[in-house]
């Protein structure tokens, strides 16, 4: 009776830290997305070839 218990507490535990990590990793992606835009520098269109 005490796995039980146990196993129900480790999948809320998993549950919290899902939920808790969420937000943080969405505004580190957010903020390496505008760090990575940061140093490719401007962005420019890629010069079409003539064929």
């Amino acid at each position: 009776m005490l796995t039980a218990v146990a196993d129900v507490l480790r999948a809320i535990g998993g549950t919290l830290a899902t939920l808790v990590m969420l937000p943080f990793r969405a505004v580190a992606r957010l903020l390496t997305g505008v760090a990575g835009s940061f140093r490719r520098g401007p962005r420019r269109h890629p010069r079409r070839r003539r064929v």
